[in-house]
């Protein structure tokens, strides 16, 4: 049977830092999945979880038991990825992943028929990636959490520390900034 997040919290804060693995084993898999939504580059997907798991063990201390506390790791790895996200924004070298000239006329001779759904999935997400890349951060992480993760308002907040209101206006700006991305990319003549 395992054991209470609280006990093993409690282990760890009183000096059995081992038992801290326990958290690693029980949300790795959640962390992986959400950095991998929030991440730009799949080759910093493993750094980024262990930030999280760093930054969740310096902080322990923090996590005062009145939420769940995968509540806690949750909003922890929505931080790590958006200062990441922020990061990769300072240094970005060039917008790669806007589409050329080519990848657009290659995407348009060889689409598939509209009766092959599959293939159609696999492109859009392709195009959601790519567009999702060009965003600031913020945008990004909003957009990621209400639209694709399909999170409440309410929740965003909570994860993001920013105020309902506040998240309104982010996804309201990160839709307009979607928007413009998608016309650089020329594919607002296909929506």
């Amino acid at each position: 049977m395992e054991s209470p997040d609280a006990d093993i919290v409690a282990a760890v804060l009183a000096g059995d830092s081992s038992r801290f693995e326990e958290i690693v084993h029980r949300y790795q898999g959640r962390l992986f999945a959400t950095a991998r939504r929030h991440s730009r580059r799949e080759d910093d997907i493993e750094d980024i979880v262990q930030q999280i798991f760093l930054r969740m063990f310096r902080s322990l201390g923090s996590w005062r038991g009145d939420a769940p506390f995968e509540h806690w790791v949750m909003r922890i790895a929505i931080n790590v990825c958006y200062d990441t996200l922020r990061a990769h924004q300072r240094n970005r070298e060039d917008a790669l992943s806007q589409l050329t000239d080519d990848e657009t006329a290659w995407l348009e001779h060889h689409a598939p028929p509209a009766d092959d759904t599959s293939h159609d999935a696999d492109a859009a997400r392709a195009l959601v990636r790519k567009a999702l890349d060009q965003l600031s951060p913020a945008a990004r992480i909003v957009l990621t959490l209400l639209e694709i993760e399909d999170r409440p308002i309410k929740e965003i907040a909570q994860l993001t520390g920013w105020s309902p209101t506040l998240v309104k206006v982010r996804a309201f700006r990160a839709r307009a900034e979607m928007r413009r991305v998608l016309a650089r990319m020329g594919v607002s003549r296909y929506l």
